[in-house]
């Protein structure tokens, strides 16, 4: 196995991570892996990745952990009547490279002792944040790099998703001193097309 693992994070629920996921994997030919599936398993984040994926490369890893609500995920555990045991969380073994996708930010509990970000730490990869501009998006960005820091978990670095807003970007990117790795437009559609020609927007060197 080539240790060329990389977790999709964002700075908080809805900012596109998965998108950014797809066309991630689409671009690098990559392996795809959501350790934890919360709600909607018919229409699951797994499903709709690999429904935007071209390339024939991909191998589309098995969830570890499958739940029933759209809940963090220690809520939806408790409401299927189980608690998560983390070290059921084994990363699949690949020779691809390989994005794992989060379940919102760093802080989502996993169960009560055990959050996202710690689940980052115990993988041992690198993180991608995604991050979206909004009010408020500036201080949820800070945030989230501060707690990686504090944790010792490498950034490759920040991709923007949707409208851009020059204030924003350049005082995150200024003050952080984070690498800029793409900024995606807002997706008019979202198909196979469109994942492949928006994979342009990242850069070639992760």
């Amino acid at each position: 196995m080539v240790d060329d693992r990389i977790f999709i994070t964002g700075i908080g629920t809805g900012v596109g991570k998965t998108i950014v996921s797809a066309i991630l994997t689409e671009k690098f030919k990559a392996d795809y892996w959501k350790p934890i599936q919360s709600g909607d398993l018919d229409n699951s984040d797994t499903t709709n990745v690999k429904s935007l994926i071209s390339n024939n490369t991909t191998v589309f890893h098995p969830e570890a952990i499958k739940l029933n609500q759209p809940y963090s995920p220690h809520k939806s555990a408790a409401l299927d009547g189980i608690v998560i045991d983390e070290n059921q969380i084994i990363c699949p073994v690949t020779n691809n490279k390989l994005f794992i996708e989060g379940a919102g930010g760093l802080m989502v509990p996993i169960n009560n002792k055990f959050l996202m970000i710690d689940l980052i730490k115990k993988l041992g990869v690198p993180v991608i944040l995604v991050s979206s501009n909004y009010l408020g998006s500036i201080n949820h960005t800070l945030l989230s790099i501060k707690m990686l820091n504090q944790y010792q978990i490498p950034l490759k670095g920040i991709i923007f998703n949707g409208v851009n807003d020059s204030y924003t970007t350049d005082f995150l990117l200024a003050y952080t001193g984070i690498k800029l790795l793409g900024h995606l437009p807002i997706l008019k559609k979202i198909d196979k097309d469109s994942i492949s020609k928006h994979s342009t927007y990242i850069i070639d060197d992760l």
